[in-house]
């Protein structure tokens, strides 16, 4: 995370948060306080052997089954189809396994490459939060984008055969292959 302290700072006020590695312990046991709960789950995304960034299923809701996905990438890894992939794969998780209705993605007004990755896969631009988050010395604005399992095609492109998700012996997350998901 160090070495993506800069690259993620614009968008993500918890990077400041993690300085240590007492820091990212804290984080680590409340992903899986959220897990134990049922509430959601975090995986991260390996390249080549290395971790190259995080996503989540955030705050899942089951009375009205839906949940907000969020993400990261280290900046070495933009522009292959990885976060986009990742984000595909956990969409179908979400409708196929977990069998919610809806899932949202925010992200920062002015991150347009973060915005890009639901554009591509479909999800409708319902609108923008204004003042949403305090990021660092001022308020930034989400864009906010939805999916329906209803808006999926009939031939539902976002299916995956087999989920390739390995939670089985991966500690405190479940892993994503980037390799695998190409």
């Amino acid at each position: 995370m160090d070495a993506n302290r800069k690259h993620l700072r614009p968008w993500h006020p918890w990077i400041d948060l993690i300085r240590s590695t007492a820091d990212l312990d804290r984080f680590i046991t409340e992903w899986l306080q959220q897990l134990s709960k049922n509430r959601g789950f975090h995986a991260g995304i390996w390249h080549e052997g290395k971790l190259c960034g995080i996503i989540n299923h955030l705050n899942i809701d089951w009375v009205n089954r839906s949940t907000v996905l969020s993400y990261w990438l280290d900046e070495a890894h933009q522009g292959r189809g990885i976060m986009t992939a990742a984000c595909r794969a956990f969409v179908s998780h979400a409708f196929h396994t977990l069998k919610l209705n809806r899932v949202t993605i925010e992200c920062a007004g002015r991150n347009t490459r973060s915005r890009r990755i639901p554009e591509r896969l479909g999800f409708t631009f319902e609108g923008i939060i204004r003042g949403a988050e305090w990021l660092h010395d001022h308020f930034a604005d989400h864009a906010i984008y939805g999916l329906l399992k209803g808006d999926l095609p009939q031939d539902d492109s976002m299916s995956v055969a087999e989920f390739p998700l390995a939670a089985a012996g991966a500690g405190p997350f479940a892993v994503i292959s980037a390799e695998s998901l190409n």
